[in-house]
């Protein structure tokens, strides 16, 4: 656990501890009462108001969207089930820029609904919840999909030759079994819309703000440190409370009703009403996910002489973006890829140890470092990548110039991802395996080599996956931290549209479109290595 432990104390408590401490402290004093200065003020309050209740209705009606999608996956097969599943899973591994982007081609000025029938819903709220919906779908379809998949359909039957109706059936049986699933799908959903910044900041224009949002404005428009620690001490708070209850409902989840093996779940739809279910979940990915991403591609070719390559080629310029870039846009893919690929050798090796010593040992401490590590997924990335520029600029720990500072900003992202996804599979190994290994004369060493490897490797191939695609889209901190001759793909694109210009907002279209294709491949090589076939992350 030590350098776990040392890698999230220096990169991520240090940056984000020495932050709010600029904030609230004063020649060496601390200003408590800053914090109910700034919780009193309206604009705070409204801010943080309409963080709550966005992110609540956001969660509310992808669940309603999203529950038939969950019940489909589980029970119905169908030809081109697996290619949906991926395709329903791509959003949630594109960046939230770029899902911004797609977004505001579809709803924005000059967009496809204003074209087609004058409708704009950019810096509207509904814009903002459709976006979510959009990026949150596959959480709860592959969640609760994932458990209602094993759940045995012979215990629903039993209800119903005793008499129950089929929806006494689901609601006695089925649901109590999926409540803990659905609350802790319903509880991710939450935690990244409460914690939503790309969306709001390209989508919802000036009139609307989330925590992450006005921690971003405070600090870089504003140099109000005092604001923005109090809100990030806020953030911290909420996300600390969510992830407790997002524990708590894991553990129930994995009490609920034996499970069987999903092959045996599935079947073809018959009759009219499981047909037509089935053609209104394929037409909610239509027009939910492929629409947007479709409208996306069209805009990155439909330039001002006609469809063409137009905008892809004057990526390799500078000179169409003014002081934007001080190097072709286009050097943002390459960047971009180097730096996905340091960070996740980098996830690797932290997450892949703490892991390990999850599984080897247990105990509250243990088990409260497990949480700990979800922590940077929820706390703001603005903050963090603010502290670094902060904290990380003096002898032993320089590294405010250095290239190596925005691959350990992505890791601290996608160290989550490879715990997640290598804890369970680690825990499936058998103890009695090394126990026999280490009889046989090997070493500990050799022990992990010959046992735990060969089990788990394609595990650490999805976890890779994973930590890449999250890696690639790293917004939050990265904004901060990427230097202008060394932009990021995401940071290229928040810049292109806080342009005005045709040719900047084209150029953005196209860096979206590369940077969604990128993501997208990587999800589509995880499907096919993937070892869960319960369908969850």
């Amino acid at each position: 656990m030590a350098v776990p432990v040392a890698f999230f104390a220096v990169l991520f408590a240090y940056p984000v501890v020495s932050i709010v401490g600029r904030g609230l402290r004063t020649d060496g004093v601390w200003q408590f009462g800053r914090i109910g200065d700034v919780l009193s003020r309206p604009d705070i309050l409204d801010v943080l108001w309409f963080t709550t209740w966005q992110a609540l209705a956001s969660t509310a009606l992808t669940l309603l969207i999203a529950l038939p999608g969950a019940y489909v996956f589980a029970r119905f097969d169908f030809p081109g089930k697996q290619v949906l599943r991926a395709v329903v899973t791509v959003p949630f591994v594109l960046p939230t820029v770029v899902v911004g982007t797609a977004f505001l081609a579809l709803l924005g000025r000059g967009g496809f609904l204003d074209e087609l029938w004058g409708v704009r819903l950019d810096t509207t709220v509904w814009a903002i919840l459709l976006a979510h919906v959009f990026f949150n779908y596959a959480v709860v379809v592959r969640t609760v999909g994932g458990l209602w998949s094993q759940l045995d359909p012979r215990q629903e039957e039993a209800a119903r030759v005793l008499g129950a109706g089929r929806f006494a059936a689901w609601r006695r049986v089925t649901l109590p079994a999926l409540g803990p699933a659905v609350a802790a799908a319903a509880l991710m959903v939450f935690l990244f819309t409460f914690t939503s910044f790309g969306v709001v900041q390209i989508l919802g224009g000036p009139a609307y703000s989330t925590l992450e949002v006005e921690v971003y404005r405070q600090t870089a428009q504003l140099l109000d440190l005092p604001t923005a620690a109090v809100l990030t001490l806020v953030q911290f708070v909420a996300v600390g409370a969510i992830l407790a209850l997002h524990a708590v409902t894991v553990r129930s989840r994995e009490r609920a009703l034996k499970l069987v093996d999903p092959a045996r779940t599935s079947r073809r739809p018959h009759g009219a009403g499981q047909w037509a279910l089935l053609g209104g979940v394929l037409l909610t990915a239509l027009l939910l996910i492929l629409l947007p991403l479709g409208v996306l591609v069209e805009r990155s070719f439909d330039g001002p002489e006609g469809y063409g390559l137009g905008y892809y080629e004057a990526l390799q310029s500078a000179g169409g973006t003014g002081s934007t870039f001080l190097v072709p846009p286009l050097e943002a893919v390459g960047n971009s890829l180097r730096y996905a690929f340091v960070a996740t050798l980098i996830a690797l090796a932290v997450g892949g140890l703490a892991a390990a010593a999850l599984t080897r040992r247990a105990g509250r401490l243990v088990r409260g470092f497990d949480a700990l590590l979800m922590l940077p997924l929820g706390v703001s990335a603005v903050t963090v990548g603010f502290g670094f520029l902060i904290t990380l600029d003096k002898p032993p720990l320089d590294l405010r110039t250095s290239w190596i500072l925005v691959p350990l900003a992505q890791a601290l992202v996608g160290v989550p991802f490879v715990v997640r996804t290598m804890l369970p599979v680690l825990r499936a190994v058998d103890d009695r395996l090394r126990e026999a290994a280490a009889v046989l004369g090997a070493s500990p060493l050799r022990a992990w080599r010959e046992v735990d490897l060969p089990l788990v490797r394609r595990a650490v191939l999805v976890a890779a996956g994973f930590a890449f695609a999250v890696s690639l889209g790293e917004f939050g901190a990265t904004v901060f931290i990427a230097r202008p001759d060394n932009p990021t793909l995401p940071v290229a694109v928040a810049r292109l549209l806080g342009r005005s210009g045709e040719l900047n907002y084209g150029q953005a279209m196209a860096l979206s479109t590369i940077l969604m294709l990128v993501c997208a491949a990587s999800l589509l090589l995880l499907e096919r290595i993937r070892t869960d076939r319960s369908g969850e992350f």
